[in-house]
């Protein structure tokens, strides 16, 4: 029980060390590389998201 303790915490650790190793404009490029992957992989997903996105975005933010 101890030892999946000091395991769990161990990898915490680590996590967290490598989360701060990361720059922000790196995990902005590996976020924008993963959804083109996605969309390429599942195009009609994608789109259903786009417009899923677009119809909630115009509706919130119509002018009149």
């Amino acid at each position: 029980m101890a030892n999946t303790q000091t395991a769990t915490s161990k990898s915490v650790q680590r996590l967290e060390r490598d989360l701060r190793e990361i720059e922000p404009a790196e995990m902005g490029r590996d976020l924008v590389q993963y959804a083109r992957e996605y969309a390429r992989d599942n195009p009609e997903a994608a789109a259903l998201w786009c417009f899923g996105i677009g119809f909630v975005l115009g509706w919130k933010l119509k002018i009149w």
